[in-house]
């Protein structure tokens, strides 16, 4: 995907060598409002990988910001770096001084590599940062509510396929054991669910051990897919859902906190001609982006998690016109996105 081929309204490269940033922001869309995304700190293997990487997900957090609900476009930054040994305060209000030049266009939080601490130190360079921590009114740990959202999507899925928005008595696989993977594993224990889960990291191997001992672990996703579960849920990086993964894929229903499951246009198809129902990762995974954007307005928990709730209903809505019009519900999603985008979006030509 190329800058000028994506529809983008603005990527910025940044470029701070005393400090060692290299970092991509990218607007895809301001129909709805300033553009809302975290910032992904990761060692990409080429400048061409990390560009095509904030060129997907900040289209994808248009699309989740739309069917959120809220009045935000779609941004996301990446940092080009190992966090374990790049990150520093310099760098991050290097960072934060570029995001500060977009004059409000670009709202920033956490992602991947990045925590609430950092958001700390990225404001004290721009006030356009949400995911603060609780100490300085910040909404916090943006995991609780990303969970809770893939939770409750994964209800409304369970719901359309046996009846019942209860995963009780049924079996689901989280591939990854991350922030939200934790709190996920946490609501599908307490629901009676059984888990089987699998992770790189050994440390989260042993927290899952120690935590929840009746979880199953396994080596690898490959062991996790094949196994007998009734729900999968990417729960790390992208491009879990291939031309490889889905014809092994032993579950019914996919949903998960991962961004771009998808590993090309087309694999939905091969989900749906094998008859998994597949709930857009960008509509359950959005409980996060929701937490962070009642932060903006003033941070109040039991108003972002009644918002965060209403992914169930969304999740429903999108499945159904699935349905009703012999669709994917990825594509139910976004002509859904795409709507609210254009209809709300154009109401922005009417001076005031």
């Amino acid at each position: 995907m190329g800058v000028f081929t994506s529809n983008h309204e603005q990527v910025v490269f940044c470029h701070d060598p005393h400090s060692g940033l290299r970092a991509i922001i990218a607007v895809y869309s301001t129909a709805l409002g300033p553009s809302l995304g975290g910032t992904r700190f990761y060692p990409y293997a080429t400048e061409e990988d990390a560009l095509h990487d904030v060129l997907e997900l900040s289209r994808g957090m248009a699309y989740k910001n739309a069917l959120a609900g809220l009045d935000l476009g779609g941004g996301k930054a990446v940092i080009w770096g190992d966090p374990e040994k790049d990150k520093s305060e310099a760098l991050l209000r290097a960072y934060g001084r570029f995001v500060q030049s977009l004059g409000g266009r670009y709202y920033t939080a956490c992602d991947v590599g990045t925590y609430v601490q950092d958001m700390d130190i990225v404001a004290k360079e721009t006030k356009y940062v949400t995911g603060r921590s609780e100490s300085h009114g910040g909404a916090g740990d943006s995991s609780v509510l990303t969970a809770y959202g893939v939770f409750q999507g994964m209800r409304a899925a369970a719901e359309h396929r046996w009846g019942t928005s209860s995963l009780a008595g049924r079996r689901v696989g989280i591939a990854g054991l991350g922030k939200v993977g934790k709190h996920l594993t946490r609501h599908l224990l307490e629901d009676g669910a059984a888990v089987l889960a699998t992770d790189v990291s050994e440390r989260a191997r042993d927290w899952a051990r120690s935590t929840y001992p009746q979880v199953d672990l396994v080596e690898g996703n490959e062991d996790l897919i094949t196994s007998a579960i009734d729900v999968y849920a990417p729960c790390a990086l992208g491009g879990a859902l291939n031309d490889e993964t889905v014809p092994v894929l032993r579950a019914k229903i996919v949903a998960g906190a991962a961004n771009n499951q998808l590993a090309h246009p087309g694999v939905e198809k091969l989900l749906a001609e094998r008859d998994v129902l597949y709930v857009p990762d960008y509509v359950v995974n959005s409980g996060g982006v929701i937490q962070v954007a009642d932060e903006i307005e003033g941070f109040n928990f039991a108003r972002a998690k009644e918002r965060a709730g209403r992914i169930y209903d969304t999740a429903r809505q999108i499945l159904q016109l699935a349905e009703a019009e012999d669709v994917p519900p990825a594509l139910a999603a976004d002509r859904l996105a795409e709507r609210r985008m254009a209809e709300v979006g154009r109401l922005r030509t009417i001076l005031v």
